[in-house]
């Protein structure tokens, strides 16, 4: 019997398999607005069990890239029902993943008023794509006063009141990959020196209070949190008390009663590997259930299951270019490959064309 293709529960919720979709950024909303194209490629995928959408902006300060979805808007709000809508028709549950990208951003993408706000003002290394006018050097962000943290605080609390009303099963606070919660917990993009700056304590402090508002917003069922320890992506590099650190997050987020804790491992596309350690650690911690990714076939996945080293195990790449991909799994067929060329361009080239099985 697999267990990866088997029911199971996420709190409240009734999965019809143990697989979830990565949040995936396609960079096909455009106007920050999701679409119909965008409702098509969801549906496509909704035979696993659950769907974490790509990141989505609590905000028009988010929206770092271009052409990425927001949850701030009435017009945001009603495209994503209808996202949700195609989903649950056909079996899966949805949680959005709120984005803000913080200092991974450039003004040109950013609306009329908006303003790239960060921990402190370091920029960070490397380079954002703008529609208007090519590659650009990331913006040096602005420090975020006290009166910016409260702000942006109630921005998540609102954008989850905002994704339960579009019909999401929950929410997914991006707290990796170099954004902005991922921006106050590590020492090099956070180098204030109030409550939310030196230690640990500190530095975590953000990333608690707003996890802790969306919990008040929506309830503690329906939130959950991405981490990626010992990420090195959007100029975040490795330090000393990285596992310490991480260990005090386990705790400090069992001790709120999330739904899951998801666990980004990016060693497959050139990172350093996420030592099993932390992984292990992560499962005693934490209470709630654990999600992995990075890397997994469907083999590896039925073994880190049933070893009972995670609840769920989602996947990116392989669904992006297998709409069907339980079905392919589920039979040993054969898998598309990912066009990365198509991967951020606008249309449905490289997007809702992937064929599925005859």
């Amino acid at each position: 019997m697999s267990l990866l293709f088997s029911k199971t529960t996420l709190g409240p919720l009734t999965l019809q398999n143990r697989l979830v979709m990565c949040p995936l950024t396609r960079n096909r909303a455009a106007g920050n607005v999701p679409n119909e194209l965008m409702a098509q490629y969801y549906a496509q995928r909704a035979s696993v069990g659950l769907i974490i959408t790509e990141g989505t902006s609590p905000s028009p300060n988010g929206l770092g890239y271009p052409r990425i979805p927001g949850v701030f808007s009435a017009e945001q709000v009603a495209g994503w029902k209808r996202i949700t809508e195609a989903v649950h028709a056909q079996g899966a549950k949805i949680f959005m993943q709120l984005m803000h990208c913080g200092r991974i951003a450039h003004p040109l993408n950013l609306p009329a008023g908006a303003r790239v706000l960060a921990p402190s003002a370091v920029a960070a290394a490397g380079e954002m794509y703008t529609d208007a006018e090519g590659m650009k050097p990331n913006a040096t962000p602005q420090a975020m006063s006290a009166a910016d943290i409260q702000a942006t605080m109630e921005e998540y609390a609102q954008a989850a009141r905002n994704a339960v009303a579009a019909g999401c099963d929950g929410i997914e606070l991006h707290s990796a990959n170099g954004y902005l919660l991922e921006q106050f917990i590590r020492p090099n993009s956070n180098q204030r020196t109030d409550a939310y700056g030196g230690a640990i304590e500190n530095r975590a402090r953000f990333v608690l209070e707003v996890a802790d508002a969306a919990i008040k917003a929506i309830g503690r069922d329906k939130v959950g949190i991405r981490l990626s320890p010992f990420g090195v992506f959007n100029d975040m590099p490795a330090y000393e008390a990285m596992e310490t650190d991480y260990a005090y997050l386990a705790r400090e987020l069992s001790a709120r009663a999330l739904l899951y804790v998801h666990l980004v491992d990016h060693s497959p596309m050139g990172a350093p590997p996420v030592p099993d350690s932390i992984k292990a650690m992560f499962r005693s911690a934490f209470k709630g259930a654990l999600i992995l990714s990075g890397g997994y076939d469907a083999a590896r996945a039925e073994s880190d299951l049933a070893a009972g080293k995670c609840d769920l195990v989602a996947v990116g790449r392989p669904i992006l270019a297998n709409p069907d991909l339980v079905a392919r799994w589920k039979t040993g067929a054969a898998t598309n490959v990912p066009d990365f060329s198509s991967f951020y361009t606008p249309g449905p080239k490289g997007y809702t064309d992937y064929p599925a099985l005859g």
